[in-house]
């Protein structure tokens, strides 16, 4: 019986076989202990196992709690696998038309005296031409990059890695919101690289946080999302984008600004390149502009990093496929990517109309001009045990935890896609989110206890 491990595994079947369902919380360890007869010491390692393992997951002055594993008895998979029948967690936004839209400028690529050009490896600093056109294409207000400092990748996963690479160290520090994009935690953790949650408030980074982070242990630098932050939406005031301009100034930290969902946006807020341009790295892509399947990411890097990053995209051997990127600069030409920005611009607005008429009654956060709403649940529900439960109903959501940077807060909130899924399919599952939301989640499985198991209380 003082096997942590085999303890472990009669939790792991009774989660398996749904005695333990998603949400759940477990005894305490000392209860625990008592109950199986164990050691406390014992006790701690049956609950650092099942944590391993990625079956429970411990929030700080709240417990330990099951997280989303199987969802019924008939196997469907779990909505983290994408297989969700409305996947309300991958927002890769299409329109009508898409497709046609597309078509006419692939085609004299597939002529055979082009396609073997097209067909080759692109250069991290593509032609001059794709720099001209993606300089036009990421120009925001008065902020017009230099075509000479554009560089190309496959996507934004990549521009993002190999800026991060080339500005950081094994062992590096690199501030970001305590919520923040789920890409970036596995980016710096390939990179080996430390994420320190910087405070926010409604308007976005704290000035003074930003500056004892890096008074604490140097910051090697500052990954932001000031134009519709993913996940909750937010776009940082154009005054608090100056002070945060100030402040890297001052201390000399170099930025990477994500500006993935700025399409969407039409304030005036001017970019953070434009108020700090020597220190602000920018990563952006097409992928939801046009389409993820054939795209192309940007990194515009401050005058003098040019070489050093595009050393990092061959070295990652990140860079961008010729056939992408030949086929992006006829997007743009054409004005390809311009139509499809202003009607993807009306179904995010359209779609931002379907939350506050659906799920007008709880307290979600989002921008009418955005394709996700941060949704934070109603007591006693949790991250983990909605999930659960929207995929018990064949509906995919991200919680809240996929984006937490601060191991010490736990949000209990789901964030929304709306691109992905077909309207009617959005409305029906939005509709079932809010009947779920309204009621509260069971304290127990049904059926007989199974006395061999954990005694949850």
């Amino acid at each position: 019986m003082n096997d942590f491990r085999g303890i472990a595994d009669r939790i792991a079947l009774d989660i398996a076989r749904g005695r333990l369902r998603a949400g759940q919380r477990l005894p305490p360890q000392r209860a625990f202990a008592r109950r199986h007869g164990i050691a406390a010491s014992t006790a701690g390692r049956v609950y650092a196992e099942l944590v391993r393992r990625g079956l429970v997951v411990g929030e700080v002055g709240r417990g330990t709690f099951v997280r989303a594993t199987e969802i019924t008895p008939q196997g469907r998979a779990l909505v983290e696998d994408g297989t969700a029948r409305v996947n309300l967690e991958l927002n890769y936004p299409t329109v009508p038309g898409q497709q046609e839209l597309l078509a006419p400028a692939l085609a004299p690529l597939l002529r055979a005296d082009a396609l073997g050009d097209a067909l080759r490896t692109g250069a991290a600093d593509g032609t001059p031409r794709a720099r001209e056109a993606a300089a036009a294409l990421l120009a925001a207000g008065d902020w017009r990059p230099s075509p000479g400092r554009v560089l190309f990748t496959g996507n934004a996963r990549q521009a993002l890695a190999a800026t991060l690479a080339s500005l950081v160290g094994p062992g590096g520090r690199v501030g970001v919101e305590p919520l923040t994009y789920p890409l970036v935690k596995e980016v710096a953790a390939r990179l080996s690289v430390t994420l320190v949650p910087v405070r926010t408030d409604a308007e976005g980074p704290v000035v003074e946080s930003v500056r004892a982070a890096h008074r604490s242990a140097p910051l090697s630098a500052l990954y932001l999302q000031p134009t519709l932050h993913n996940p909750t939406s937010l776009t940082v005031p154009a005054e608090r984008r100056l002070q945060l301009a100030r402040c890297v100034s001052d201390l000399g930290l170099p930025v990477v600004e994500d500006r993935v969902w700025s399409f969407l946006h039409t304030g005036p807020e001017p970019p953070l390149a434009a108020l700090a341009p020597a220190l602000v790295h920018v990563v952006d892509s097409l992928s939801k502009r046009v389409a993820p399947g054939l795209t192309v990411g940007f990194a515009v890097v401050p005058e003098g990093r040019v070489d050093a990053v595009a050393a990092a995209v061959r070295s990652g051997g990140w860079g961008p496929g010729a056939f992408a990127l030949e086929a992006a600069v006829r997007w743009i030409a054409d004005g390809t990517v311009a139509r499809l920005v202003a009607a993807k611009r009306e179904q995010a607005v359209r779609r931002q109309g379907l939350v506050r008429e659906l799920l007008g009654g709880f307290a979600v956060r989002a921008d009418p001009r955005g394709y996700f709403a941060w949704w934070e649940l109603p007591e006693p529900w949790r991250a983990d045990g909605f999930t659960a439960a929207a995929a018990a109903h064949g509906i995919g959501i991200t919680p809240g935890t996929a984006f937490r940077t601060d191991p010490k807060r736990t949000p209990d909130a789901v964030r929304i896609g709306l691109a992905s899924a077909a309207e009617p399919e959005l409305v029906a599952a939005l509709r079932t989110l809010a009947d779920l939301a309204a009621h509260h989640p069971p304290e127990h499985p049904p059926g007989r206890a199974d006395t061999t198991g954990p005694h949850v209380t």
